[in-house]
C-alpha cells in the first residue's frame, strides 16, 4: 500500500500496523504531520510522475535494450571518478573553510625583495602555530590536487567510453566548464600563499592574459588588477576563490550529478 493522498485516508491506521520498524514509525509520523499540513506527498506524486515522463522520453540504455540484469561495469573503478571529485571538492571545500579563519590576504610587509608578506606569514602561522593547522593544509592541498585529478581522469573516462554522445552532450559541454573551473580554483589558490612561487605563477598568468587578442589589456586590468602584481592581485585572487568560485563550482555540480541522476548512467557503447 502506499502512502496515496485521498479523502478517506486513515493516517492512524497506517502508524498503527504492526510490521512496521520503529525507524518506519518515525519516519512515517514526520511525513503525515507534514503531509497534513503542506501536502507533501501530492508534491512528491508530481515530481516522480514528471521524472518518469521525461525518463521515458530518452534512449533506451544498453542494460534495457538486451534486458541485462548484472550491471557489473558500474562497480568498475574508472565509473567512480565522478563521485571521488565530489568527495575531493568538498574535504577541499571544508578544509579550505578552517583555514579561511586564520589566513590573511594582505601583501603587506614586504618593504625589499623577497621579504615576507602579512599572507605568507599568515601561512606559516597555521603550519607552525594552529594545532593540526600542518595537517589542515596538507589535506586542502591534496585534496585539491587529487579532485583535478580525478575530474581529468573522470573526462577521459566520458570521452574514451563515449558516454558524451546524444542525448548527455549537454552535460558533456558542462564537464568541460567545470574542468575549466576546477583548474582556475587550482590557480587562485596556488597564488593565496603569495610567496615566490606564487608571484611567479602570477607573473605568468599576467603574460598570458596580455597575450591574449583584442582583450588582453582589459583581461589582466580585470582579473590581476593591473600589469603589475600587487595588493589588488591578491585581494582579486582570494574573492574568486573564496566567494565565488564555490558557489559557482556547487551550483555547477549539482546541476551536473541532476543530469546524472535523470538520464542514468551511460554504459560503454
Amino acid at each position: 500500500m502506499s502512502l496515496e493522498k485521498k479523502d478517506d485516508f486513515d493516517h492512524d491506521a497506517w502508524l498503527k500496523r504492526k510490521d512496521l520498524t520503529p525507524v518506519e514509525t518515525a519516519f512515517l509520523t514526520t511525513l503525515i504531520w507534514l503531509d497534513k499540513r503542506l501536502r507533501i506527498v501530492d508534491y512528491l506524486e508530481l515530481l516522480e510522475t514528471m521524472y518518469y515522463r521525461v525518463n521515458l522520453q530518452m534512449p533506451k540504455s544498453h542494460t534495457e535494450q538486451y534486458d541485462l540484469d548484472n550491471k557489473f561495469w558500474y562497480w568498475y573503478p574508472l565509473y567512480s571518478l565522478g563521485s571521488l571529485s565530489i568527495i575531493a571538492y568538498l574535504v577541499a571545500a571544508v578544509s579550505g573553510a578552517l583555514l579561511g579563519f586564520y589566513y590573511s590576504p594582505s601583501t603587506a610587509g614586504a618593504a625589499a625583495a623577497g621579504d615576507p608578506t602579512a599572507a605568507w606569514i599568515s601561512v606559516e602561522s597555521i603550519m607552525k602555530d594552529v594545532q593540526f593547522g600542518l595537517m589542515l593544509r596538507g589535506v586542502h592541498r591534496w585534496a585539491a590536487q587529487f579532485m583535478v585529478a580525478a575530474v581529468f581522469l573522470h573526462m577521459l573516462r566520458v570521452y574514451f567510453t563515449g558516454a558524451y554522445k546524444e542525448p548527455r552532450e549537454v552535460n558533456w559541454v558542462l564537464g568541460i566548464v567545470l574542468i575549466g573551473l576546477t583548474l582556475l580554483f587550482g590557480y587562485t589558490g596556488y597564488l593565496l600563499p603569495w610567496y615566490q612561487l606564487s608571484f611567479w605563477a602570477g607573473q605568468i598568468g599576467v603574460e598570458m592574459a596580455l597575450a591574449t587578442p583584442l582583450v588582453g589589456e582589459w583581461a589582466a586590468q580585470l582579473v590581476f588588477g593591473g600589469f603589475t602584481l600587487g595588493q589588488a592581485t591578491l585581494v582579486r585572487m582570494y574573492i574568486l576563490h573564496v566567494f565565488l568560485l564555490p558557489f559557482v563550482v556547487t551550483a555547477l555540480i549539482a546541476l551536473h550529478v541532476g543530469i546524472v541522476w535523470v538520464q542514468g548512467i551511460a554504459e560503454p557503447h
